[in-house]
């Protein structure tokens, strides 16, 4: 199986939302998948897990605030859209924000395809969702960063 190093990035609003993108899949080997994911993706030659970092958060949100620590790393192993099976190891970065503004003009193909729209989660709302999200644990991840509010 393919090692798939990646870098996905845990961005919060100052209203301590967490920013999360729709993958909805039409066709192929992921044909009928919708789910809500982190911003983020596989590392390309050369680049460090920091530098794929800055990449992704330009390209997929035209954010170019600085990214922040590595505050978790996973390994996962799934299905690309390709229909390949990798495992990846991903580190996620803490990224705030001054501004929840989000630009798609950078996307990749594949990307304006299966990223149908972004949302800004509360903690309440990630808590209690029936949707499905990646990481599932992103809460858990993101506990020691976010404040309690009631």
């Amino acid at each position: 199986m393919k090692k798939r190093p990646a870098s996905r990035l845990l961005v919060v609003d100052p209203q301590d939302r967490i920013l999360l993108f729709n993958f909805k899949f039409d066709k192929g080997p992921l044909k009928g998948q919708d789910y809500w994911a982190t911003v983020g993706g596989g590392i390309e030659p050369g680049e460090s897990f920091e530098e794929a970092a800055r990449r992704e958060l330009l390209e997929e949100t035209g954010i170019t605030e600085p990214v922040g620590e590595v505050i978790h790393v996973r390994r996962a192993v799934f299905q690309t859209p390709s229909g390949e099976m990798v495992d990846a190891e991903e580190h996620f970065f803490f990224v705030t924000v001054s501004d929840s503004k989000i630009d798609y003009s950078n996307h990749t193909e594949i990307e304006t395809q299966v990223m149908r729209e972004h949302r800004w989660w509360t903690r309440k709302e990630l808590e209690t969702t029936s949707l499905t999200v990646f990481p599932e644990n992103v809460l858990e991840i993101l506990e020691p960063y976010l404040p309690r509010r009631t």
